[in-house]
C-alpha cells in the first residue's frame, strides 16, 4: 500500500520510538522478577515505583493507589465486580450509562445475573447524562456509580466532576472509565470525587497489554487475580516490567505534550467536521460539538452502509471505524448511536475518525475528498437515496 493515513487512534496507537527504547532493556537485560529478594532483581520494583509515581502525579493521586493491570477491560472489570462484592452489605444497586464501553456493560449485565440490579441512565442526543436523572436513580441501596469520562465512539465528554460531587454527598463509591479521555485532557481525581478510574497504555502511544486501576485510599475493593502479593496483595502475578516501563513512559510523554497536541487535534478535528458538512451532503455530527474529546469526529451518512464505506476507505489506504474496535464483527448498529436517537437505518452508516500527533492537514483532505466520491458511489446503488432525490424534486 503506498498511502497510510491513521485515523483509528481511538483504536489503537502507534507505539512511540522513545517508549519502545525505554522498554528494550527489561526484555534483555533488566529481566529479572521483582518479586525475588537478590539485587539484581529486585532494583526492578524501585523502577517500578517511579512509573507508578509518574502515572499518579498525571491525575493528582499518590503513587500507592495505582494498581497495574492488563489493561481498560481488566481495569473496568475489577473496579465493578470487587466493589460489589466488597460493598454488597450495604447495597446491590449500580447505576451506570446506556452508552459505556462494552467491558462496563458486560460486567453489569454478569453482577445482573449475580442478583445485583443495574440502572442504565439515558443520555441527551449529544451522548451526555442529565444530572437531575442520576439524583433520581440513586437509592438507599446504591453502592456504585459509573460513568465513563468520555465516550469511545462519539467522543462526548461527560460532566465527571458534578457526577463525582453527587456520588460523594451521597456516599457512593464514584468509578469512571477514563480509557480515552487519559491524557487527552486534563483530570483531577480529588477535584472530581473520583474513587476509582481505570485506562489503558496503547491509547497514548504506549504498549498494549498494560493498563492500571486507581484506587483511593480508603476503598475497601478486594483482590480480583488472586494468587501471590503482587500489586500489594491486591492483583497477583509476576509484574509486566517492560510493559509498566513503557506504560510510565507514554505517560510522561503525553502529559509533557499535552497541552500543543490536543491543541492541533482540535484545530484539525474542527477544520474536518466544518470541512465534511460543507462538502458532503445529508449527513450528521455525532456527539457534542463542544464537550467533545481533542481528537474524536464521528459522523452518520444517510443512504450509506457503514461497513462498505470503510472498506472502500480501506481501499484508499484510509483506516477508520464505524464505531468501538471491541465490536468491530458485529452487524447490529452501534449501542451508542441508538442511545442517543439515530434511527437504525442512520446508526448503520456510521464512520468514526479519531486523530493522532501525525495526522496533518493534508490527510484530511485527502479522506474527505475520497469520503465524497466513495458516499456518491455508495448512494448511486442506493434505491432509497434514488427515491429521495426524485422526492425532493
Amino acid at each position: 500500500m503506498d498511502k497510510l493515513i491513521y485515523l483509528d487512534n481511538a483504536a489503537t496507537t502507534r507505539t512511540a520510538p522513545e517508549v519502545v527504547e525505554a522498554m528494550l532493556p527489561y526484555f534483555t537485560e533488566n529481566y529479572g522478577n521483582p518479586s525475588s529478594v537478590y539485587s539484581f532483581a529486585a532494583g526492578n520494583k524501585d523502577v517500578i515505583t517511579r512509573q507508578r509515581d509518574i502515572i499518579a502525579d498525571a491525575i493528582g493521586a499518590r503513587g500507592n493507589e495505582i494498581y497495574f493491570t492488563a489493561g481498560g477491560s481488566e481495569s473496568d472489570n475489577w473496579a465493578l465486580k470487587a466493589t460489589a462484592e466488597a460493598y454488597e452489605s450495604k447495597g446491590k444497586h449500580i447505576i451506570t450509562t446506556k452508552i459505556e464501553h462494552h467491558a462496563i456493560l458486560h460486567t453489569c449485565e454478569y453482577l445482573e445475573k449475580k442478583g445485583y440490579e443495574v440502572t442504565y441512565l439515558d443520555v441527551d442526543e449529544n451522548g451526555i447524562i442529565k444530572l437531575d436523572e442520576l439524583k433520581k436513580a440513586i437509592r438507599s441501596d446504591t453502592i456504585l456509580i459509573s460513568v465513563m469520562y468520555a465516550n469511545n465512539e462519539i467522543g462526548s465528554i461527560q460532566p465527571i466532576k458534578e457526577i463525582g460531587e453527587i456520588a460523594h454527598e451521597h456516599g457512593i463509591l464514584f468509578h469512571t472509565d477514563a480509557v480515552q479521555a487519559f491524557c487527552q485532557v486534563p483530570i483531577d481525581v480529588n477535584a472530581c470525587h473520583i474513587d476509582m478510574l481505570s485506562a489503558s497504555g496503547h491509547k497514548l502511544n504506549g504498549p498494549k497489554g498494560i493498563g492500571f486501576l486507581y484506587i483511593r485510599t480508603g476503598v475497601k475493593i478486594r483482590s480480583f487475580v488472586h494468587g501471590g502479593a503482587q500489586e500489594r496483595k491486591r492483583r497477583a502475578g509476576t509484574e509486566n516490567v517492560p510493559g509498566i516501563v513503557g506504560l510510565g513512559k507514554a505517560v510522561e510523554r503525553a502529559v509533557t505534550s499535552m497541552e500543543e497536541r490536543t491543541g492541533k487535534e482540535r484545530k484539525l478535528r474542527d477544520y474536518l467536521i466544518e470541512k465534511m458538512e460543507n462538502e458532503i451532503p445529508y449527513c450528521r455530527l455525532n456527539g457534542d460539538r463542544e464537550k467533545r474529546l481533542p481528537n474524536n469526529v464521528n459522523f452518520s451518512f444517510r443512504f450509506v452502509e457503514g461497513e462498505s464505506l470503510l472498506i472502500m476507505l480501506d481501499m484508499k489506504g484510509i483506516c477508520a471505524s464505524s464505531g468501538s474496535a471491541c465490536t468491530s464483527g458485529s452487524l447490529d448498529p452501534s449501542h451508542v448511536l441508538l442511545a442517543i436517537g439515530l434511527p437504525h437505518e442512520i446508526a448503520h452508516g456510521s464512520l468514526r475518525m479519531t486523530l493522532g500527533e501525525d495526522t496533518t492537514k493534508e490527510d484530511l483532505d485527502y479522506v474527505v475528498e475520497s469520503l465524497k466520491g466513495i458516499i456518491d458511489n455508495l448512494r448511486g446503488m442506493s434505491p432509497l437515496y434514488e427515491d429521495f432525490i426524485k422526492k425532493q424534486k
